[in-house]
Protein backbone atom coordinates (compact mmCIF):
# COMPACT_ATOMS: atom_id res chain seq x y z
CA UNK A 1 0.00 0.00 0.00
CA UNK A 2 3.11 2.13 0.80
CA UNK A 3 4.22 2.17 -2.71
CA UNK A 4 0.98 3.16 -3.91
CA UNK A 5 0.85 6.22 -1.69
CA UNK A 6 4.30 6.97 -3.30
CA UNK A 7 3.27 6.69 -7.05
CA UNK A 8 0.06 8.52 -5.89
CA UNK A 9 2.20 11.22 -4.21
CA UNK A 10 4.61 11.27 -7.62
CA UNK A 11 1.49 11.88 -9.77
CA UNK A 12 -0.26 14.77 -7.40
CA UNK A 13 3.53 16.76 -7.83
CA UNK A 14 2.89 16.42 -11.76
CA UNK A 15 -0.68 17.89 -12.17
CA UNK A 16 -0.10 21.35 -12.04
CA UNK A 17 2.56 21.49 -14.53
CA UNK A 18 0.88 19.12 -16.40
CA UNK A 19 -1.93 21.61 -16.63
CA UNK A 20 0.45 24.58 -16.90
CA UNK A 21 2.14 23.26 -20.02
CA UNK A 22 -1.26 23.09 -21.69
CA UNK A 23 -2.20 25.98 -20.60
CA UNK A 24 1.34 27.55 -22.29
CA UNK A 25 0.44 25.34 -25.67
CA UNK A 26 -2.96 27.07 -26.07
CA UNK A 27 -1.56 31.01 -25.15
CA UNK A 28 1.12 30.03 -27.87
CA UNK A 29 -1.62 28.53 -31.03
CA UNK A 30 -3.66 32.26 -30.24
CA UNK A 31 -2.05 34.20 -32.47
CA UNK A 32 -4.61 37.29 -32.99
CA UNK A 33 -1.97 39.82 -33.23
CA UNK A 34 -0.60 38.22 -36.51
CA UNK A 35 -4.08 38.08 -37.86
CA UNK A 36 -4.98 41.31 -37.63
CA UNK A 37 -1.78 42.52 -38.65
CA UNK A 38 -2.37 39.87 -41.61
CA UNK A 39 -5.65 42.35 -42.60
CA UNK A 40 -4.11 45.22 -41.93
CA UNK A 41 -5.45 46.50 -38.81
CA UNK A 42 -3.47 48.38 -36.36
CA UNK A 43 -3.43 46.89 -32.91
CA UNK A 44 -1.30 48.30 -29.67
CA UNK A 45 -0.03 45.05 -28.41
CA UNK A 46 0.24 41.36 -29.31
CA UNK A 47 -2.20 40.42 -27.03
CA UNK A 48 -5.41 41.59 -28.47
CA UNK A 49 -8.55 42.12 -25.63
CA UNK A 50 -11.44 40.20 -26.12
CA UNK A 51 -13.62 43.35 -26.55
CA UNK A 52 -11.96 44.23 -29.14
CA UNK A 53 -11.78 40.40 -30.57
CA UNK A 54 -15.92 40.14 -30.24
CA UNK A 55 -15.93 43.62 -31.98
CA UNK A 56 -13.97 42.67 -34.91
CA UNK A 57 -15.88 39.16 -35.16
CA UNK A 58 -19.51 41.10 -35.25
CA UNK A 59 -18.41 43.94 -37.70
CA UNK A 60 -15.74 41.66 -40.20
CA UNK A 61 -17.49 40.36 -43.66
CA UNK A 62 -14.53 38.02 -44.44
CA UNK A 63 -16.15 34.51 -43.56
CA UNK A 64 -12.37 33.48 -43.55
CA UNK A 65 -11.46 35.79 -41.05
CA UNK A 66 -14.61 35.46 -38.51
CA UNK A 67 -13.79 31.80 -38.44
CA UNK A 68 -9.99 32.50 -37.57
CA UNK A 69 -11.32 34.84 -34.75
CA UNK A 70 -13.94 32.33 -33.51
CA UNK A 71 -11.09 29.77 -32.98
CA UNK A 72 -8.44 32.27 -30.73
CA UNK A 73 -11.47 32.48 -29.11
CA UNK A 74 -11.65 28.87 -28.39
CA UNK A 75 -7.89 29.01 -27.74
CA UNK A 76 -7.86 31.81 -25.06
CA UNK A 77 -10.54 29.94 -23.15
CA UNK A 78 -9.00 26.90 -22.99
CA UNK A 79 -5.89 28.71 -22.03
CA UNK A 80 -7.94 30.10 -19.22
CA UNK A 81 -9.35 26.98 -18.08
CA UNK A 82 -6.26 25.10 -18.09
CA UNK A 83 -4.77 28.16 -15.90
CA UNK A 84 -7.62 27.63 -13.51
CA UNK A 85 -6.86 24.07 -13.27
CA UNK A 86 -3.72 24.51 -12.72
CA UNK A 87 -4.10 26.73 -9.57
CA UNK A 88 -6.89 24.58 -8.16
CA UNK A 89 -4.17 22.03 -8.67
CA UNK A 90 -2.05 23.04 -6.33
CA UNK A 91 -3.85 23.44 -2.61
CA UNK A 92 -4.80 19.60 -3.39
CA UNK A 93 -0.95 19.26 -4.17
CA UNK A 94 0.26 20.62 -1.30
CA UNK A 95 -2.67 18.94 0.66
CA UNK A 96 -1.52 15.35 -0.95
CA UNK A 97 2.23 16.20 -0.01
CA UNK A 98 1.09 16.88 3.67
CA UNK A 99 -1.59 13.88 4.08
CA UNK A 100 0.37 11.34 2.08
CA UNK A 101 4.04 11.85 4.21
CA UNK A 102 2.48 11.65 7.00
CA UNK A 103 1.56 8.06 6.99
Amino acid sequence: MQEFYEYLNAGFLLFPLFFYIIAVSFRLLDNSGYLFLKKEIIIQSSYVSLKFLKEQLNTSADDLFRQKLKQVLIYRRLHRFFLLMMALSLPVTVWAQVTLNLE
